[in-house]
């Protein structure tokens, strides 16, 4: 009888290393916890579940990897103006943070910058969210986009794209416009400063979209490092529910709020609201606009249904 042969499986290739929620947490195993417990509860969002041991095991070695990435990026920069013969022009190291309304990104990018700040080689770490640069409320009503606010063409893209060229060309002070979420809307002179940190965040939902046209330049081409924050779009719907629910009784019931006509919604009115602004506009966004651009990304963080990042996605070098 002939021998029989088995013959294993092999896996498909892929661009990333697949790296599982244990692995990763190994890599912290010699790290030291910068943060406090109050830190913690300080930058975690509404809704999230951020503690001191999601930041030990996961976001911990993730600052590290970026402030190697960054000093690294930096060396390169110093070696290539060496090599030309001119003075350093290196310039900040720029890591885009993308993902759903709801899936945590916002913290995700807070908690980075705190970290990242700790790291000897990346001191001074800047946050910007691309929330500034949507268009006024005044030219969306004009434009007939108000029902389409977060879609691509609700942001000021040009500005965007200057914004990131003064800060990749080194510019010694450049300015974004502020976004207030208590007036749902940008603050006219108020502005958030960046000048020539080591680096800078650029928190958003749509920071990975390709570019509009093929000889246009895409938002991510400005960047040095991408991470896209994933999770199952059932979880999300819950999580965005959640955070409505909570916003009621907190920044809705302030008078100044823009949304304090939902502050005295029952419970039941409030999921109804909450599922329809969600069904309506932000699962379409998703699912057109957003999650088409994971595979853009340098790493995706996977999150289960507890807001804990269950696996990373690492693009390989």
């Amino acid at each position: 009888m002939d021998a029989v042969t088995t013959v294993e499986p092999t896996r498909p290739l892929s661009p990333y290393r697949e790296i599982d929620r244990a692995e990763w947490a190994r890599l912290a195993a010699d790290l030291d916890q910068p943060l406090s417990e109050t830190e913690v509860v300080e930058i975690r969002g509404i809704g999230d579940r951020l503690d001191l041991t999601e930041v030990r095991e996961v976001y911990l070695p993730l600052s590290r990897l970026l402030s190697l990435y960054a000093t690294s990026t930096k060396r390169l920069g110093a070696a290539t103006s060496a090599f030309l013969q001119e003075e350093d022009t290196t310039t900040p190291f720029v890591v885009g943070v993308a993902g759903s309304v709801a899936v945590g990104k916002s913290t995700i990018a807070r908690l980075l910058r705190e970290l990242m700040s700790r790291w000897p080689g990346t001191p001074r770490v800047e946050l910007v969210t691309t929330d500034g640069f949507l268009y006024p409320n005044a030219e969306l009503e004009r434009r007939g986009l108000m029902e389409r606010k977060g879609f691509p063409e609700s942001y000021d893209r040009r500005a965007l794209i200057s914004f990131l060229t003064e800060v990749k060309s080194g510019a010694a002070e450049v300015r974004a416009p502020f976004y207030s979420h208590m007036r749902y809307d940008i603050v006219p002179d108020a502005h958030v400063v960046v000048r020539r940190p080591d680096v800078v965040i650029v928190e958003g939902l749509n920071v990975l979209q390709p570019p509009p046209a093929p000889n246009d330049v895409a938002v991510s081409d400005l960047f040095d490092f991408s991470i896209f924050v994933d999770a199952d779009t059932d979880h999300i719907a819950s999580w965005y529910v959640d955070r409505f629910l909570a916003l009621r009784q907190g920044a809705f019931s302030n008078p100044s709020s823009y949304f304090n006509v939902f502050a005295h919604l029952t419970d039941e009115e409030a999921v109804q609201t909450a599922m329809g602004y969600w069904n309506d506009i932000n699962m379409p966004n998703l699912v057109e606009n957003v999650m088409p651009t994971k595979h853009r990304a340098t790493l995706v963080l996977s999150k289960g249904a507890d807001h804990a990042v269950e696996s990373v996605l690492l693009r390989k070098v």
